[in-house]
Formats: structure tokens, sequence, C-alpha cells
């Protein structure tokens, strides 16, 4: 029998019925009785914009899961500048489950909601869950493929690439409510266009021009300069690859 539960099963801990993470994320991959016993550990956070996750190289004893909104990460030099490398929306994974530390500061960008739990919990869990321990590995590798990809974007696309890719990116995380179809989106831009500027190694000026061109060629709709309509994402995506 498949070890995820029904939502409805009743031995499942309520709050863990409705909770994303519960059905997308590494608790998914976890028993009705192993859900009971992190249940006992988790603390749930509410964070604001700019309020930290956790900081690089922390000694911090616990693990998060995203329950709502957007989190970047951020890696510094050694003479303390920050670059944004990613972002994580709900339901992901925060935490390094096979390293001693973080390399990556995490910020939450708009509201965020957590579910936290000690590291000790979750690695006893992992010894007696292999499917816990598969789902946690496959993270890693989405990350790590996800992270390749955007070295290309960074490396290889010019401006209006980018920009397009980073919109694509939003998209397919966008909340499912706001989809009229699997051929449309809308959601609300997160960063501040100089966060976009950083993550996308171009200025400001060049990344208003990019969403003012795609907005002036009906690819986009733009409402109070933050909440974006796609009509054809499909063909925004091409346009991300091509360039034409």
């Amino acid at each position: 029998m498949d070890r995820r539960q029904d939502i409805h099963n009743s031995d499942i801990p309520i709050p863990c019925r409705a909770c994303e993470a519960r059905h997308g994320g590494i608790c998914g991959a976890l028993t009705a009785e192993e859900l009971l016993e992190l249940s006992k550990h988790t603390i749930k956070h509410a964070l604001k914009p700019e309020q930290e996750v956790s900081t690089s190289r922390s000694s911090s004893q616990r693990y998060s899961n995203i329950l709502k909104g957007v989190v970047k990460l951020s890696k510094a030099t050694s003479d303390g500048r920050l670059q944004i490398v990613g972002l994580q929306f709900a339901p992901d994974f925060l935490g390094r489950p096979f390293g001693e530390q973080d390399e990556l500061s995490a910020e939450a960008v708009t509201e965020v909601g957590v579910c936290t739990f000690p590291k000790s919990v979750l690695n006893q869990l992992m010894d007696k869950s292999p499917g816990l321990e598969r789902r946690l590995y496959k993270q890693s590798l989405r990350e790590l493929e996800e992270a390749r990809s955007w070295m290309l974007t960074l490396g290889r696309k010019n401006a209006q690439e980018k920009v397009v890719s980073f919109l694509c990116l939003l998209a397919t995380h966008a909340d499912p409510e706001l989809q009229d179809d699997s051929n449309k989106a809308a959601f609300e831009i997160p960063l501040k266009r100089s966060d976009i500027a950083d993550f996308l190694g171009l200025t400001i000026e060049t990344v208003s021009r990019q969403i003012t061109k795609l907005r002036h060629a009906g690819l986009i709709t733009l409402t109070d300069n933050r909440f974006v309509e796609i009509p054809d994402l499909a063909k925004l995506q091409d346009l991300a690859e091509s360039g034409t």
C-alpha cells in the first residue's frame, strides 16, 4: 500500500490534512504515524517581507517547510556583497539535510508561512523512512538542475530572454487558483525591480524596458506595476528559449 495517506484519513494530524507541504512537499512521503511524530515538534511562523528565515553558515538546529509565500536565497562574497542565487516557493523544503552548514541565507520576499521542526527529529525519521530520504534527494537534484538551467540563462541568454525566463519561472509556481487554464497564468511579481535586476545580472532600467516591451507586444498585461497576466504561456516559454 502507498505510504502516503488520504487527506481524509482520521489518523493524520488535523493541521497536516490541508497543508500544501503534506501533499506536494517532503511530508507526502510520511505515514500517518510518522506525521504524528513530526507534528509533535513542529512550530509555525509567519514572516514579514525582508525578515530572515536563516543565515549563511547558520548553526540553526531546525529545518523548515514553506507553507506559503516566496523566499529568496542569497550567497555572500568574502567582502560581504550578496547575490540572489535562487527563489523557493511553497511547498519547498529549506535546509541542508545532507550537510553540516547551509552556505546560503534565506529571506522572506513576501509574507511567508513556514513550519519548522528540529533537525534531529527529521534525521531520525529519515533513518526509518527510505521514502522521505528519496524525496529529499529528489528535491536536491531538482534544485541542482534548476541551478544549472539558470546558469545557462545568465551566461547565454540576452536581456529579453532573461526577463521572460524569470516570468516563466514565476508562472510555473503561481497559485493554481489564479490560473484559468494550463496555458494562462496570473501572479504578482514578488521581487522589487532592484532584486530582479540583481537576480538576472541586469540593470533596473533594462529590466523595466524589457517588461514594457513585453507589455506593448501583448505578451503580458501589467497592473499596478506588480500583477502580471500571461494570456499565452506557451508562447512566452518559446520566447524564453528562442528570443524571437
